[in-house]
């Protein structure tokens, strides 16, 4: 008579004690290879098993495939940090997660400040007894490769495309010295918004300086009854602070907005 399998249950979490980690379904695990001299194999959990005594722990997982162990191999545009989900579904022992990483959109990963060595991307998926991707193509550049994060690129103002330094007969070096970029089907468009942002910008500090001269009336007045009368309006962001010294008093104002433009402190006599 065969014997009947015991019940598995799934669990909620489970305690990795050799790493001393905390592992869920969704997170992103490093595993032991059988070849020790390859990279760790990176993969997701898509369930956690365990026997009626909660030992015995099974992850279900989902594998992601580095460049190399895909059908075409490694090419150009691939990023060194770059994975493909993939169709390949396994169960392995939890004691072969030596880690946990995080595999990033590739969006958030071009936003990250550092990379660390558990930081990975993912944005394709792979079947890997076709070697199809999905989405099967994503181009950037008028060279049509898709973007590598590891090299530097050019976004173009205008229609937000991508380009290589090289593509449009430009050095890495000017490249980075660029302050705006205009693709050549946009450059034309593209001059004339910035002609006319950079006479906005002219206009509206012209209009600024002038109107910091005029004379404003402020609430408070002399022992005489005669308003105190100061270039600077309150509404431009000005802070008034009371100095006194002796008997006469200083009304000193400090404005922050126009720092740069005006000088950093006018003093108005006044008595009180």
């Amino acid at each position: 008579m065969v014997k009947a399998k015991a019940p598995r249950r799934t669990l909620d979490s489970y305690a990795v004690k050799h790493i001393n980690k905390i592992i869920k379904a969704g997170d992103c695990v490093l595993m032991r290879p059988a070849d020790q001299s390859k990279p760790q194999y990176v993969s997701r959990i898509e369930r956690i098993e365990a026997d009626a005594r909660g030992g015995n722990v099974k992850v279900h997982v989902r594998w992601y495939y580095r460049p190399e162990e895909s059908i075409g191999g490694r090419r150009q545009f691939h990023g060194s940090k770059e994975l493909f989900l993939s169709d390949h579904y396994d169960v392995q022992s939890a004691d072969t997660i030596e880690g946990k990483c995080t595999v990033h959109s590739f969006k958030s990963y071009t936003k990250l400040d550092a990379v660390g060595n558990d930081d990975f991307f993912c944005r394709f998926e792979y079947n890997s007894s076709t070697g199809a991707f999905n989405p099967d193509r994503v181009a950037y550049c008028k060279c049509e490769m898709p973007y590598n994060p590891d090299d530097l690129m050019v976004q173009c103002e205008g229609c937000s495309d991508w380009f290589h330094p090289a593509c449009i007969e430009m050095t890495a070096e000017e490249a980075k010295r660029l302050d705006h970029f205009f693709c050549e089907s946009c450059s034309s468009e593209g001059q004339k918004k910035l002609q006319n942002s950079h006479a906005a910008s002219r206009h509206s500090d012209t209009k600024a300086t002038s109107s910091l001269v005029q004379p404003v009336q402020l609430v408070h007045s002399g022992s005489q009854g005669q308003p105190v009368q100061c270039p600077f309006p309150d509404q431009y962001s000005g802070r008034w602070i009371q100095n006194g010294v002796g008997g006469d008093e200083k009304m000193v104002h400090k404005p922050s907005v126009f720092r740069r433009r005006l000088k950093p402190v006018i003093a108005v006599n006044h008595a009180l």
